[in-house]
């Protein structure tokens, strides 16, 4: 014989499900993690018995689902059906149950806030079990493409271009109705109404949509996913998308703290940065970040909070050079704090009136400044260097210098800890995107997309944790987990990134006294 042959298929086995799943199987994380977590806790919704009808299945169930699912880079709830029809692995974890693509995929959608509590509790855990140390954090954000086309997104400008379209081939149309005589066919006047009266039709709903974007206050609207937005993604590259935050902890590359919204990274900072202090309960610690989260305001807020930060601060640009002799730069003014003054190049003292001036977004107030200057310009001989303005040079200081400065000194002071922030948290994105292929969401709304990225996250966490401890390992460390800090043991965190002062509830590993 000169191949292995196999068994008859009509040949009776005597064999259990266990029998098939080793004991090193990433699945008995899963079946050991949700048997001992209390669901109801967390949030996550339970569908009681009616009088009427089939029963239920039970949340576990379809969180095992999509646990095992995200593991192995499935996502989609009909490929999930059929996985647990066909899979081994998802017939030993859901003891032989095979809900349909219609339940799994509705159990994502309507517990968002669950799945957010599920990767804090997580964390949690991880703290614990000494897993992250919580000192220094990196922390970045990456575009998830939205289930909305550019083609469905709009702007005023972009309204208007339509509008003036419109406007144009509705005159075009009319003047060619007016010449027809009557030598022209009646098919030609025909088509021609016809598609003035799409154009009236067009026109009708692009004034509502004008109306909508107006009552919203926002610079843009979509109509497929409401909440998108369109982010710039790298250069001048534009994508409707939502923005997942993530800060990861420097011990073991682990992520404890992420959020969605849909805006880019420069206002993104503080609420990050306040969720790490209080998913991992610490007092301080220090925070690494590219200059796209350069913002006074923010940095302000951190140093409040009594979190260092250390974010990359944009090069300043010369923009008036005389030939080849560079004009003198706003950091080679020297501010002196004891008397509010400036000095400059030259030698001359700025003073302010003390008076505080907004800078202003629209309507929107973004800081306050104060200006000083010196009469001394107007008789300096190098003044063509410093300034064009006749009557002088005019320096700004916002209310949040103190900060930026301080962070700027840190920046410069540490530059070996700022090359460790790619080697954090870049390899995270590129492993969820490039390698799972999780580069976008199918879900509609910035809750729901909170929920799902949450959950990229929680199995970012435990896949990594597996290959850091190992199953078993693991699993024994989960199980002395729940023994330690039983079911039942909660506190309240303020959700400042998504809805301000809404109270959830998960899992504290510290009992209260």
């Amino acid at each position: 014989m000169q191949h292995i042959t196999g068994i008859p298929r009509e040949q009776i086995q005597m064999q259990s499900l266990n029998d098939t799943i080793l004991e090193t199987n990433p699945v008995h994380v899963v079946e050991a993690f949700v048997e001992n977590i209390d669901l109801d806790k967390l949030g996550f919704i339970k569908v009681l018995l009616k009088s009427e009808g089939r029963p239920s299945f039970e949340s576990k169930v379809f969180l095992k689902i999509y646990l095992y699912g995200y593991l192995n880079g499935i996502r989609s709830s009909r490929k999930l059906e059929r996985e647990c029809i066909r899979n081994i692995e998802m017939q030993w974890l859901l003891h032989g149950l095979r809900p349909n693509y219609h339940s799994i995929c509705d159990f994502r959608k309507v517990n968002p806030e669950a799945l957010r509590n599920l990767f804090k509790m997580f964390v949690s855990f991880l703290k614990d079990a000494e897993l992250v140390a919580g000192e220094t954090i990196a922390i970045d954000g990456t575009k998830s493409r939205a289930h909305n086309s550019k083609k469905n997104n709009f702007n005023q400008k972009k309204i208007d271009r339509h509008l003036a379209y419109i406007e144009a081939r509705s005159e075009e149309y009319m003047t060619a109705l007016e010449s027809n005589d009557v030598k022209d066919d009646a098919v030609k006047v025909t088509n021609l109404q016809e598609k003035l009266e799409r154009l009236k039709t067009n026109k009708l709903s692009y004034e509502l949509l004008e109306q909508k974007l107006k009552a919203s206050g926002e610079p843009q609207i979509s109509t497929t996913d409401e909440d998108a937005r369109a982010l710039l993604v790298q250069g001048q590259v534009v994508e409707v998308s939502y923005n997942i935050q993530a800060a990861v902890d420097a011990k073991h590359k682990l992520v404890v703290a992420t959020h969605t919204i849909n805006r880019n990274d420069r206002n993104a900072l503080a609420d990050i940065a306040l969720e790490v202090k209080e998913n991992l309960s610490v007092d301080t610690f220090t925070a690494l970040l590219d200059k796209g989260f350069h913002n006074g305001g923010q940095i302000q807020q951190c140093q409040d909070a009594n979190i260092k930060t250390i974010v990359a601060y944009p090069e300043l640009v010369n923009t008036n050079e005389t030939g080849t002799t560079k004009a003198y730069m706003v950091s080679e003014f020297v501010y002196e704090k004891a008397s509010d003054t400036y000095t400059c190049p030259q030698g001359e003292t700025l003073h302010t009136k003390g008076t505080w001036h907004n800078k202003k977004d629209g309507e929107k107030i973004q800081f306050k400044f104060k200006q000083y200057r010196t009469p001394k310009c107007k008789t300096c001989p190098v003044k063509h260097l410093c300034t064009a303005q006749k009557g002088g040079r005019v320096i700004q200081r916002s209310e949040f210098a103190d900060a930026v400065e301080a962070n700027n000194k840190r920046y410069d002071e540490n530059p070996k800890l700022y090359r460790q922030r790619q080697e954090i948290n870049e390899h995270i994105f590129g492993t969820i995107k490039r390698q799972w292929g999780y580069y976008y969401t199918n879900l509609k709304g910035l809750e729901k997309v909170n929920g799902e990225h949450s959950l990229i996250m929680f199995v970012y966490n435990l896949k990594r944790t597996i290959n850091i401890l190992g199953v078993k390992d693991l699993i024994d460390k989960l199980k002395n987990w729940e023994a330690k800090y039983p079911k039942g043991v909660l506190f309240i965190f303020k959700c400042t990134y998504f809805k301000p002062n809404t109270a959830l509830l998960f899992f504290e590993p510290k009992l209260a006294a």
